[in-house]
C-alpha cells in the first residue's frame, strides 16, 4: 500500500529537510504532504524552495500554504515587507535569496502562488497549516487567515483530551467534521515534546524545527515518525528564529 506522509514547518531549515527525506526513502507511489511554513528562521529558505519544486516532479506533493509563506509570497510578488516578518525570520528568508537568478526567483512566486490553504482526502482527513474558528469546517470561514494563524482548533482539542471527551462529554463539533486532522503551526515544544502530539483526533506535527526542536516526517497510516537531528545541529553557531 503506498504510504501518505505529512511533513512539519521546515522554515528554512534544508539540511533538516534533505536528512528526513533520506530516513524516509520515498517511494514513486508515495503522497507527500507539507504543512507549510517553509521558510523563515534558517538560512536556506530558498534553498528549501528549489529542492521541493524538484521534488515536486518526482512524488505526488501537496504543499498546504503557511503564515510564514504569506509574509514571503508578499515580499516576493510585491516587495512589500513588514516588522514583524523581519522579526520572526524574514530577514532570512530574504538574505537567502542572494545569487539566484531572475527565473528561479520567478519560479518561487509561482509556488507560493500555487499553496493550498488545506487539503481534505478520499478518507476525510484534513491536513492545514493552523486551524479553522467556524464550527462548519474551513470551507465556511470568513476571515481567511485562520487556515494558517488559528490555534483554538488545537487548543480547544487539548482541552477536551485533558477533560476525557467521551459520550458524557462529547468531542468539540469541530473536530468531529473529519476523521482526522493534521497541523502544524504551534511548537510542541511548548508543551515539552520533541515528538508529534496527538489530542483527539487532532494531530500535531509542527515540532519545533524553526526554533531548536527537530523536523518531523510521519507516515499518517502506520504512525511510523522520521526526525531530523534537532536543527540547531546543522547550523552551529547561528540562532534560527530562537535568535
Amino acid at each position: 500500500m503506498s504510504r501518505v506522509i505529512v511533513i512539519g514547518d521546515i522554515h528554512g531549515a534544508f539540511k533538516a529537510l534533505q536528512h528526513v527525506v533520506e530516513l524516509v526513502v520515498p517511494s514513486p507511489d508515495d503522497h507527500f504532504i507539507f504543512l507549510g511554513d517553509y521558510v523563515d528562521g534558517w538560512p536556506e529558505s530558498a534553498q528549501v524552495v528549489e529542492y521541493l519544486l524538484s521534488f515536486n516532479q518526482l512524488y505526488h506533493c501537496d504543499f498546504i500554504l503557511g503564515n510564514h509563506d504569506v509574509w514571503c509570497r508578499n515580499w516576493l510578488v510585491n516587495g512589500k515587507t513588514n516588522p514583524t516578518w523581519l522579526a520572526h525570520g524574514g530577514k532570512e528568508a530574504i538574505a537567502s535569496y542572494d545569487g539566484f537568478s531572475d527565473a528561479s526567483i520567478e519560479a518561487h512566486r509561482q509556488f507560493f502562488s500555487s499553496l493550498k490553504h488545506h487539503v481534505v482526502d478520499s478518507d476525510n482527513r484534513l491536513f492545514i497549516h493552523a486551524g479553522y474558528a467556524t464550527d462548519k469546517g474551513p470551507a465556511a470561514e470568513i476571515n481567511g487567515e485562520s487556515y494558517n494563524w488559528d490555534r483554538s482548533l488545537w487548543t480547544e482539542a487539548l482541552k477536551a483530551f485533558a477533560n476525557g471527551a467521551d459520550s458524557r462529554r462529547p468531542l468539540p463539533h469541530r473536530v468531529q467534521l473529519y476523521t482526522e486532522i493534521y497541523i502544524g503551526h504551534t511548537p510542541t515544544i511548548r508543551y515539552g515534546s520533541y515528538k508529534p502530539m496527538q489530542a483527539l483526533n487532532v494531530y500535531n506535527i509542527d515540532t519545533g524545527a524553526g526554533f531548536d526542536g527537530k523536523l518531523t516526517a510521519m507516515d499518517i497510516r502506520t504512525g511510523e515518525i522520521w526526525q531530523s537531528h534537532r536543527v540547531p545541529v546543522y547550523y552551529p553557531g547561528i540562532k534560527g528564529r530562537a535568535g
